[in-house]
């Protein structure tokens, strides 16, 4: 990333590369584009977020990357594309190239602000006791994992005490299915000296319903694990909106 004049939005671009070849306007920036922006931005710290709907708050992204043109059309066009604000920024770099104006510093400015946003969430679990802060790790999990548009299979190591001492990426998958190795997740527990795991995958179909492939999986993590001594205490699926715990659904 070119850090030259990084801050100062009339001239170079934040990112070397420019956006939608032919489309951007040299000079400066027309005074109907730079009023707008001028007024989104007064806007937005006046009145918050709440202020802005979906395609404005992408449009205030979308600034920094492409700095001297109307990035409305493809604010709009992105929300169309993806359907949602989250499933913008979480959408795969591959499939955010192939919308229309979209180039590397489009996608850069938005997969920071996913990090940004897993980052800040993951802060509020992370060496805590995991039930005195469920909620914050439903959320985080939710952030995490609920807009994507492939099956990720993530493992919660716990402590003796039920703190959180890591949380890790263990597979990526299909739109509807995720290979695990049992074996894989148990010798991982063991390396970490962890006393205890939750399970945490999402369905990109958004209905958090375990499959057969599901239960059977985790009932083949749960005997593996308890043979070493090492609890499961969960599996979570995270759909869009809502999410299943195994054992408050009494699969374990």
């Amino acid at each position: 990333m070119s850090t030259r004049n990084a801050f100062h939005e009339a001239s170079l671009p934040l990112f070397d590369a420019d956006e939608a070849v032919g489309a951007a306007m040299p000079g400066k920036l027309p005074s109907y584009i730079a009023d707008h922006r001028k007024r989104l931005r007064t806007r937005f710290m006046e009145g918050g977020a709440q202020a802005v709907p979906d395609y404005e708050l992408l449009e205030l992204l979308l600034f920094r990357a492409i700095p001297r043109q109307d990035v409305k059309p493809l604010a709009r066009e992105l929300l169309e594309t993806f359907g949602d604000f989250n499933r913008v920024v979480t959408a795969s770099p591959a499939r955010l190239l192939m919308v229309k104006g979209v180039g590397e510093a489009v996608v850069q400015e938005l997969k920071i602000v996913e990090a940004a946003a897993q980052r800040m969430m993951r802060a509020r679990v992370m060496n805590r006791p995991v039930l005195s802060s469920w909620d914050a790790l439903l959320d985080y999990c939710h952030t995490a994992m609920a807009h994507r548009e492939t099956e990720q299979f993530r493992i919660l190591f716990l402590d003796r005490k039920n703190v959180l001492i890591a949380d890790e990426e263990q597979a990526k998958g299909t739109v509807d299915h995720v290979p695990v190795y049992p074996r894989e997740v148990v010798k991982r527990g063991l390396e970490l000296n962890a006393s205890a795991l939750i399970l945490v995958h999402n369905h990109p179909s958004g209905d958090p319903t375990p499959s057969e492939a599901d239960i059977s999986m985790t009932h083949q993590i749960q005997d593996a694990a308890q043979v070493l001594g090492i609890t499961l205490h969960d599996h979570l699926i995270i759909g869009k909106s809502r999410e299943l715990s195994f054992r408050s659904a009494g699969y374990l």
